[in-house]
């Protein structure tokens, strides 16, 4: 009797025990590689798994995405070195959808497009972490744009500026400057208040690494994030990075802050996705792209926004950045982009070679919301700046003619001379607004014209520094005015403007 006892109590605890243990127990979806080619693992079973659900390789710890999900197999892009991955290997479903950690504890880091740390400076200690894909805000939401995304760059703040929570395109062919401008764009914002997020698509790791140091040497690494899918990364890593760039600016957007993020570029993340496209025998359309490669780019874009106060009033501005080839803005990827966006910077290769850098296309780039973002003290100012150095060109191009041209348009030419020189600018030299507003004031109201063209460079540096020196206090206002307040500058702020400018050229170099 005592040993039916005995043989009671432990069936009794045994059953007790597993009982305890069942509530730790989950349910997971089990299932069979089949086909590995060229990053994408087609899978048998995972009957239970879910669009966009990150999947384990148990035996070599790699995860991977499910991105097709068909009737009997799931094929999975795998974020790592698919050479380690077999036919007859095991794949688990995790139940979360791919996300990523976000917080400012990933300010100054250099991180993959899963978030995981590539820099040396050990792990990222998130407590937060969002989905990488997500419905762009209602329009009940936002709020129109108003307030500006100074760049540092007379030629994009004063021709063609970017408000906060714009979606402004930067496009033109390759060493046109299209990342010089965007890096110079991070660095003006040292000591501002907005957070920046750098997404690198399929670059070279030097170049990444270089470019980092650039930012270090500026002090611009302190409000910046970097997500980095390099050209050796596998194509599903390129798809993913600008997603997870954009989760951790809406993070920041979220928290009432404004945030920048850089797309460069969506050239190569639109061929990784074709890629994978073709390697899961989804249908190819034009040049070989996906049907949907215009909503890969759409849900992308939309995201960017500014938010109304009720929403906590923050903005994610977005600035993507397309490769040409040709200078062909008429092309597939390119066309798509633009017809998102709300406006583009247009940067020519004939221009740049001319020494005119920026690069601007004066004609083709344009700003649909920035004219309402822009400083009133700049607007005042550059009012005119857009239509003179447009009708410059014409002209210029029209007086190689070598036909006779009357005293007026002799005028226009050499007055657009100057204002196109004044609007070129060295690499990591970003300008302050007020200094912008005087020099631009001074070209248009015609203080340049008796300046050798050869010389205006050389009399623009002294200017700035004999303003610095001699009429801080005037520096002081507009800033104070037209930034701070952003209130129109008075006419006696011009005309302080105009006496020191005269008193200037008794002593400037001729």
């Amino acid at each position: 009797m005592a040993i039916a006892d005995e043989i009671t109590r432990v069936i009794r605890d045994r059953i007790q025990s597993f009982e305890g243990k069942s509530s730790e127990a989950s349910m997971v979806s089990v299932g069979t590689v089949i086909e590995v080619a060229d990053g994408i693992a087609r899978v048998y079973g995972l009957s239970g798994v879910r669009y966009l659900e990150l999947v384990e390789f148990p035996r070599t710890g790699l995860m991977g995405l499910a991105f097709n999900l068909e009737e009997d197999s799931v094929s999975v892009p795998i974020l790592g070195d698919f050479t380690q991955i077999h036919e007859d290997d095991e794949v688990r479903t995790t139940g979360r959808i791919v996300q990523t950690p976000v917080g400012d504890q990933l300010i100054g880091r250099v991180v993959n497009a899963l978030g995981e740390p590539l820099d040396d400076g050990g792990p990222i200690n998130a407590t937060k972490f969002r989905p990488v894909e997500r419905v762009a805000p209602g329009v009940i939401t936002r709020h129109p744009v108003d307030t500006p995304v100074q760049t540092g760059l007379k030629a994009i703040d004063a021709l063609i500026p970017i408000g906060r929570g714009q979606r402004e395109l930067i496009i033109g062919d390759r060493q046109t400057g299209k990342t010089a401008l965007a890096i110079d764009t991070i660095i003006n914002q040292k000591g501002k208040d907005l957070i920046c997020v750098y997404v690198s698509i399929g670059q070279k790791n030097f170049q990444l690494a270089r470019m980092r140091e650039i930012l270090r040497q500026h002090g611009a690494l302190e409000h910046t994030i970097i997500v980095h899918a390099g050209a050796e990364d596998p194509a599903p890593l390129k798809y993913l990075a600008p997603y997870t760039g954009c989760a951790m600016g809406e993070e920041v957007m979220e928290s009432g802050r404004d945030a920048l993020v850089i797309y460069d570029d969506l050239s190569k993340h639109a061929d990784a996705y074709r890629n994978m496209s073709l390697i899961i025998r989804r249908p190819p359309g034009r040049e070989a792209y996906p049907g949907d490669v215009f909503y890969l780019h759409s849900r992308l874009l939309e995201r960017a926004a500014r938010l109304n106060k009720d929403y906590g009033g923050g903005s994610l501005t977005a600035l993507p950045i397309i490769e040409t080839k040709a200078n062909d803005v008429s092309a597939y990827i390119p066309t798509n982009v633009i017809s998102i966006t709300d406006g583009q910077i247009f940067l020519e290769t004939d221009l740049f070679n001319a020494g005119i850098r920026p690069a601007l296309n004066v004609g083709i780039s344009v700003s649909r919301v920035g004219g309402a973002a822009q400083t009133k003290g700049m607007k005042q100012v550059a009012g005119t700046l857009k239509l003179d150095l447009a009708q410059f060109r014409d002209l210029a191009a029209f007086a190689q003619f070598g036909s006779d041209l009357d005293a007026a348009t002799k005028r226009k030419i050499e007055r657009g001379r100057r204002q196109q020189e004044i609007m070129k600018q060295k690499q990591y030299e970003p300008m302050p607004v007020a200094h912008q507003i005087m020099i631009i004031y001074a070209a248009s109201n015609g203080y340049l014209d008796d300046v050798p063209v050869e010389k205006v460079e050389e009399w623009e540096k002294q200017f700035h520094l004999y303003m610095d020196a001699n009429h801080s206090d005037l520096i002081n206002t507009i800033v104070e005015t037209t930034v701070v307040n952003r209130k129109n500058l008075p006419q006696e702020v011009f005309d302080q403007i105009a006496a020191a400018t005269k008193a200037y050229k008794q002593t400037a170099p001729r």
